[in-house]
């Protein structure tokens, strides 16, 4: 049960991830409500409702093969970028600086009420009372741990990445799926499986580093004895696994979008590879996204063009390609970040905190918004809610990647001193030029470096 709540809840949670992907499910809450609670009536419940039939009127196409899922996009049209040597190096770093920060400014808000709002606010509100009370709004730094706010009940996590205390990235799982990417490109280039993936995890990453999609196909992987390959693979990404289109799959692609710099189908297909061992459907098309948007900020000169490109890889049928096309025209349209929150929040609070959707669409509303500006970009995706340390790192690959490291204003690289933490073996400190000089290396091996 993904060591997150109890089986009722799970199974509550598989009702709505089943209607989301368009299945009828009409009655199972009662029949759940009305359980005894005991396992075996639940899971004849959950497998009753696993085999729920599509609803004739779900409008989207959305498949998990990857030969199906670039049938239905634009990226076999995709060629690779020619990259000039002579800034890949500081633009590498610029995106493993720009992760590193967007996670540590995002972190102190991750919790309630900040990244899921209540009944009389959303989340972003709560940031702002925040941030009011610390006299530090607009936000152009990392979060001060101290504010007025906190007067009505608001409290703040990770100290170690308050303004106060920042002295390096504090371990966090979007820098341990960073490295574990790093790990896997530098043994299998972009050719792995999704049980390499797996071995991976196994051995670098304990279960208890993981939570919801991931903890489950962690879980699942070592329990089952299912030997037919395509079989197993369904079962460890779906078994008791309601979380499977959450944003796990989104938050590890950053990797191979560096070392497929300016090459987004490369990128795509990699971050497809890692993903299909927990995600379906939108979770994973979040990771292909991720992946080739980051790739394609390597050399593309306009942040709209890298959006575009990144959406191609993508189906055009399903849901997170409409959600981002209506995220890109809200950004568009707005004039403060008060009313890009309110529309973004108006539009995709349907979705849980942690659900890819509405959390790619901060992330592209704040690049839209960012207009390739670092520091109004980084804080406009944490300042949203719903994820917000994931979302900082993922706009913050982007834009560094987009901008190069010397381009990153001094007040947000400094307080890191260069080092992060991560619970992973060897990189546990590291120097992030390190790592970032490693991704180099990956990406020479894959790609010949040419001058565009």
């Amino acid at each position: 049960m993904a060591g997150w709540t109890d089986l009722k809840q799970l199974i509550f949670q598989e009702v709505i991830q089943m209607s989301e992907e368009g299945f009828i499910t009409d009655g199972f809450n009662e029949r759940i409500s009305a359980c005894s609670g005991s396992e075996r009536d639940l899971m004849e419940i959950y497998i009753e409702l696993r085999e729920a039939k599509s609803d004739p009127d779900y409008k989207y196409i959305e498949p998990d093969e990857l030969s199906d899922i670039l049938a239905l996009s634009g990226a076999t049209l995709l060629q690779p970028f020619q990259i000039d040597p002579a800034v890949l190096d500081d633009k590498m770093y610029g995106a493993w600086l720009g992760r590193c920060i967007g996670c540590a400014l995002g972190k102190p808000f991750e919790t309630d009420p900040f990244v899921c709002g209540t009944s009389e606010a959303a989340g972003w509100r709560y940031i702002r009372n925040w941030l009011e009370g610390a006299n530090a709004y607009p936000l152009n730094d990392y979060v001060p741990g101290n504010s007025s706010a906190s007067d009505s009940g608001l409290k703040l996590v990770c100290e170690a990445s308050h303004k106060e205390n920042i002295s390096f990235m504090e371990t966090d799982d979007d820098i341990r799926y960073l490295v574990i990417g790093l790990l896997i490109a530098e043994k299998y280039d972009n050719d792995f499986t999704p049980e390499q993936v797996m071995e991976i995890w196994h051995q670098y990453l304990p279960a208890r580093q993981c939570c919801t999609a991931e903890l489950q196909a962690y879980i699942n992987g070592l329990c089952t004895e299912i030997t037919d390959l395509k079989t197993k693979r369904e079962y460890i990404r779906t078994h008791l696994n309601p979380y499977r289109e959450w944003i796990g799959a989104q938050i590890r692609a950053d990797q191979y979008g560096y070392v497929n710099a300016g090459d987004p189908l490369s990128a795509a297909k990699a971050a497809y590879n890692d993903a299909a061992f927990t995600h379906v459907k939108n979770g994973i098309y979040g990771a292909m996204f991720t992946a080739a948007l980051i790739s394609v900020a390597f050399v593309e000169d306009s942040i709209d063009k890298c959006i575009e490109t990144a959406l191609s890889v993508i189906p055009a049928s399903s849901r997170l390609y409409e959600d981002i096309s209506c995220a890109i025209q809200i950004a568009k349209a707005v004039s403060s970040e008060d009313e890009l929150y309110g529309s973004l929040w108006k539009e995709f609070g349907r979705y849980d905190w942690v659900h890819t959707n509405n959390n790619a669409c901060a992330c592209v509303a704040a690049l839209v918004f960012g207009k390739g500006d670092f520091t109004r970009t980084v804080t406009t995706a944490v300042c949203c809610g719903w994820d917000t340390d994931c979302n900082g790192a993922t706009v913050g690959s982007v834009i560094g990647a987009f901008i190069g490291a010397k381009a990153i204003p001094g007040h947000w690289k400094e307080p890191l001193n260069d080092t992060l933490y991560s619970f992973i073996p060897g990189f546990h400190p590291i120097s992030i030029n390190e790592c970032s000089g490693r991704s180099v290396k990956v990406f020479n091996k894959l790609h010949t470096r040419s001058i565009s």
